[in-house]
This record gives C-alpha cells, sequence and structure tokens, in this order.
C-alpha cells in the first residue's frame, strides 16, 4: 500500500495554489496525500523590502526545517524563491511545465496616460517620451532585479516598496495613488486575479526560474522522489538549471538585479541574460544559442562571459559591498 505523502506549503492562495496542482497530479498517479501549512519567514515579516532582508531562502527555509525534521515529504515552492544551492538533505524531485515567466504591469489611471509615459502604443514597446523625463511616476515593488531594469528604461522614475501576498499587494495598489505596480504574470494568472489593466513587460528579463514550480524532497526519500519525478518537465527542468547555474555563478542570490531566460527552440538552447547595477544606470546583457545536446553548462559559460566585462566585475562588487 503507497503511503499519504504530507506536502508542505506556504499558507498564501497562490502557494496553496500551487500545492494543490501537486496534490491533484499525485493522485493521477496513484498517491494519496495531504496539506501541511507552514508559514515562512518571508510570509511574517511583510514590511521590509525583500533586499533589505539579506536573507536567501526566505520563503523556503522553514519548509526545509520542516522537510528536514520528517514533519512533510515533500514540499512545492515557486522556484524563483529558491536558493541556487538546496540545503544539505534536500534535494529537487521535479520541475512542473513552466507558465509565464514574463513580469507585468498593473498600472492606475487611464491606459493613454500611462503608454504616454512608459511608450506603449498598440501592444509596441517604443522609445520613452522626451517630454515626461522629469514627471513623477511611481511604480511599486519590492524586488531589486525589477527595480533596476526599470531604472535602466526610466531613470527618472521613483519607488515604493511594496511586500505581501498579491492578493495583498494588488489591494495596496488599487487603494494607492501609485502609477503601477509590477508582478510576476503567472502568479496572477494561477489564481486568475490578472486584472483588465496590466501590461506584459515584454523588455523585462525574469528572475531566473520565474514562472516554474519545483518539488523538493528528502535525499533519502526515494518514494517521494519517485513519485514526484514521474511529472517532471525535462524541458523546463534543463531552462531553469541553466538560468540557476548563471545567478550561482554571478552572484548567487535570489534578491540580486540579475536576470536569466533560457527557451527551447527545436534542437536548441536560447538563453538571454542580464546584471543590472542597483540604481539601473549600467547593464550588461548577454544572448548566446546552442543546441542542447552541447548546453550542460551554458548558464555558467554565459556567466563567465559577463564576468570578463570589468562594469560587471564593478556591478558585484558594489552589490556584494552592500550586503556586508
Amino acid at each position: 500500500m503507497k503511503p499519504t505523502l504530507k506536502i508542505g506549503t506556504r499558507e498564501s492562495e497562490l502557494a496553496v495554489w500551487q500545492a494543490t496542482q501537486v496534490q491533484t497530479l499525485l493522485k493521477e498517479a496513484g498517491f494519496s496525500s495531504e496539506l501541511i501549512y507552514i508559514k515562512s519567514e518571508g510570509d511574517i515579516n511583510t514590511v521590509t523590502p525583500l533586499y533589505e532582508l539579506g536573507v536567501q531562502g526566505i520563503f523556503t527555509k522553514t519548509l526545509d526545517a520542516a522537510l528536514l525534521n520528517n514533519k512533510i515529504d515533500i514540499a512545492v515552492h515557486s522556484m524563483k524563491d529558491v536558493p541556487t544551492q538546496l540545503a544539505k538533505g534536500i534535494k529537487q524531485a521535479a520541475v512542473l511545465k513552466r507558465a509565464s515567466y514574463k513580469d507585468i504591469l498593473v498600472y492606475n489611471g487611464e491606459l493613454l496616460v500611462v503608454s504616454d509615459e512608459i511608450g506603449f502604443f498598440n501592444g509596441q514597446w517604443l522609445m520613452v517620451n522626451e517630454k515626461n523625463k522629469h514627471s513623477p511616476f511611481i511604480i511599486a515593488t519590492s524586488s531589486i532585479r525589477r527595480k533596476a531594469q526599470w531604472l535602466h528604461r526610466y531613470p527618472h522614475h521613483s519607488f515604493e516598496n511594496l511586500r505581501g501576498n498579491i492578493n495583498t499587494r494588488i489591494k495596496k495598489l488599487n487603494q494607492s495613488k501609485w502609477n503601477g505596480a509590477i508582478f510576476a504574470g503567472a502568479g496572477l494568472e494561477r489564481i486568475n486575479i490578472r486584472p483588465a489593466n496590466s501590461i506584459d513587460l515584454n523588455w523585462m528579463l525574469p528572475a531566473p526560474a520565474q514562472g516554474a514550480i519545483m518539488i523538493v524532497c528528502r535525499e533519502d526519500d526515494s518514494v517521494s522522489f519517485n513519485a514526484c519525478n514521474i511529472f517532471n518537465d525535462t524541458d523546463t527542468a534543463l531552462c531553469t538549471k541553466l538560468e540557476r547555474d548563471f545567478l550561482r555563478a554571478l552572484l548567487g542570490g535570489c534578491s540580486t538585479p540579475i536576470s536569466a531566460l533560457a527557451e527551447v527552440k527545436d534542437d536548441t538552447i536560447i538563453f538571454k541574460g542580464n546584471i543590472c547595477s542597483v540604481d539601473g544606470k549600467e547593464k550588461i546583457e548577454i544572448e548566446k544559442e546552442s543546441l542542447i545536446k552541447d548546453c550542460e553548462q551554458f548558464g555558467i559559460s554565459a556567466a563567465n562571459e559577463i564576468l570578463k566585462d570589468t562594469k560587471a566585475q564593478k556591478i558585484i562588487h558594489s552589490i556584494r559591498n552592500e550586503k556586508n
């Protein structure tokens, strides 16, 4: 008789949605399971900007502890929140097929006004209108990566910190005088709350592994591993590995202005990555292609190419100094 697997999840609506998807997949594979709700440090402190907390795995380490203490059998995470180096004793069991990797802008006010400010017309991103270069446009986010990329494109805009689960952040935006806030599109779409007043930020590279869901288990738990590995999506697992390799080789933390996206096109991997200075003034980019059979070290080699740029080295040095 197969055991009932205990699935650890955070309590937010999105986290529960993700865990429920895994529960459904397990049921289809003939495994019974139950959800175990665990509050993370990132859920408790919803005021301090994530980059100021200076903690890797702020949304995952409480679940890691529960896993290692045998309180749960598997944990379900938004993969972009997971440190590139898993905790000792824990391994990746599966990565689900990726949803949208895109960041989106949810805006307040009239679309025509917003479009004129950010240069978005008829679904196309254009250059910023010169007359708007001193406007008091305010964007909300807690992500240093999103802030840096936005400032690179719109250096005249200002920012407000925005923390909390997705529902809380949408509510705060609606009650604010901000011009907009940036969200991961997949999160809003998964729980069907993406508002009509939103725009895909096609020019913004995502966080490594954004839009993907990771399942982890204990290293010595072959039952849980085998149960989950059945629905591992090999393309998503490969792409997110390359993106996370790129992140780890450059700096290692998820609260950094580093972005990456790998996509499979037939038998080819297309990889894009960048690193920005925190103020957005500097951005170093890379784009590479490789046959899938030759791409095992692709993320690391892309990072090494970026590191040859002295500007990239200065950015990394300044970020490390800020964290110390």
